[in-house]
């Protein structure tokens, strides 16, 4: 892709925006950045951008500055019905998204996960198996460090550990990685896709370029994942924790194996007991990760050893502390019902479970079997309370708190000794957070404050 003197807007000035507009910049492209934002909402990033010499429209977006472009990049939070992004690609302006400048550029291999659920976990784990082989590898993507930043470090031959989520495959169109991954696909940001058929359709981008030499590797117990594999002309490989699989990693008798091919027989892994993850959605995502870094060409040894070290990644059901014999878990990034209800899951009963935040257009009467059999109170906060107490009302006793401090409160009043207080929203936190990052660092503090506030009084 040539760049110099090429006229290229940039919209969104979030993280991979920013870093966008920096890397057009140095590759010589007249660059112009749009954002709905203020000037004083953007104060912080606009030094960087001025200083190189790029220009800023804040505000609200200009058609005319839309119109002038030879080539739009939208940051993965810009939905692609923005009025401007319609009407220039009715023009046949070009436009891609982040993750698609980055391939262009992109040298080395590149592994990139997708899914509703655990992607951050199983793109960690793929990064930390790679590094304990002493491969060359670098981590990026929707997993915090934006994929055109790992360009400029990326080699011939290194691996690149990509997580992709469906706003950024939907605007990707030659990406190709070596080896894809889906880990599943459940409902989930049908406010931004419109409906199921269009997110599943944004996940299988990821595979659509591959070709005979790449490898794709589905969860055989997750049905819509599973489907993909009839459209594919890659090598499909398979996981499963429920059954053996012709080719790929599945659970056998208490312990993980991984077959290369029909003929091959299988190789010992690791014990399904040495994984320190809580529940079963992570055993299916150390399964992706083993399927991913064998084909990479990790040493079953070298997988088994980095596996028993990984502990799991922040906000991702993470243990925060035990309480007056209360053990309180963060699970801020199940942003969805199917992630909320893996999390209930991983725990046999005794739960306090905070729902709530952005609505997502979900379907929260899902829950209820689950929250029947193991929740004992639910909290609810933010925008979709109401309806959430709407959609399981009677499958355990509600407390609108409305707030999380309000509802860790009342959640540790509450809990007695052996039981769990989950934060599991099943919801975004827009509503009133920056960040699911913000909101489980909130949900820590509170814990970690009643903690010392146990601790003083028991003194």
């Amino acid at each position: 892709m040539e760049l110099k003197s090429k006229k290229v807007l940039v919209v969104g000035l979030g993280k991979s925006g920013l870093a966008a507009a920096l890397f057009l910049r140095r590759k010589g492209a007249l660059v112009t950045v749009s954002d709905v934002r203020s000037a004083a909402a953007l104060a912080h990033d606009l030094p960087a951008l001025l200083d190189q010499g790029i220009m800023v429209e804040a505000g609200g977006h200009g058609l005319l500055t839309f119109r002038r472009q030879d080539l739009i990049v939208v940051s993965p939070g810009v939905p692609l019905d923005t009025p401007e992004l319609v009407q220039v690609h009715n023009f046949g302006l070009p436009v891609i998204g982040e993750l698609e400048l980055a391939a262009r550029f992109l040298v080395g291999k590149t592994i990139a996960i997708t899914g509703s659920n655990g992607k951050t976990t199983t793109t960690s784990l793929c990064g930390e198996i790679l590094s304990a082989a002493h491969l060359q590898v670098q981590v990026g993507g929707n997993i915090g460090v934006p994929v055109i930043s790992l360009v400029d470090e990326s080699r011939e031959d290194g691996w690149s550990v990509l997580e992709v989520s469906s706003f950024q495959l939907e605007t990707a169109y030659q990406f190709r990685p070596n080896i894809a991954a889906i880990l599943n696909i459940s409902p989930d940001h049908l406010d931004r896709h419109g409906n199921l058929e269009n997110y599943v359709a944004a996940k299988e981008r990821i595979f659509a370029n591959q070709g005979p030499s790449d490898a794709l590797v589905l969860n055989a117990d997750d049905d819509a994942a599973a489907r993909a594999a009839a459209r594919a002309k890659s090598r499909v490989f398979w996981f499963s924790h429920t059954r053996i699989v012709r080719q790929g990693a599945f659970v056998h008798d208490g312990a993980i194996y991984f077959r290369a091919s029909e003929q091959s027989a299988p190789e010992f892994i690791l014990k399904v007991g040495s994984i320190s993850l809580k529940g079963q959605h992570n055993v299916e995502n150390v399964l992706a990760a083993v399927c991913a870094a064998r084909l990479a060409g990790v040493a079953p040894e070298v997988i088994r050893d980095a596996v028993e070290r990984f502990h799991a990644v922040e906000h991702r059901l993470e243990f925060v502390a035990s309480v007056n014999g209360v053990d309180y878990y963060n699970d801020s990034k199940a942003t969805n019902v199917d992630a909320a209800m893996k999390a209930i899951a991983a725990f046999p009963s005794g739960i306090h479970l905070i729902l709530g935040g952005k609505d997502k257009n979900s379907d929260y009467r899902l829950m209820r079997p689950l929250i029947q059999e193991r929740v004992k109170a639910i909290y609810t906060i933010g925008a979709a309370a109401e309806k959430i107490i709407t959609h399981i009302e009677g499958s355990a006793p509600i407390v609108n708190s409305g707030t999380l401090d309000i509802a860790v409160g009342k959640a540790a009043d509450a809990a007695q000794p052996g039981d769990i207080v989950l934060l599991a929203p099943a919801c975004s936190s827009f509503d009133q957070f920056q960040n699911y990052e913000q909101r489980g660092q909130v949900f820590k503090d509170l814990v970690f404050a009643r903690r010392g506030l146990h601790e003083w009084q028991s003194a």
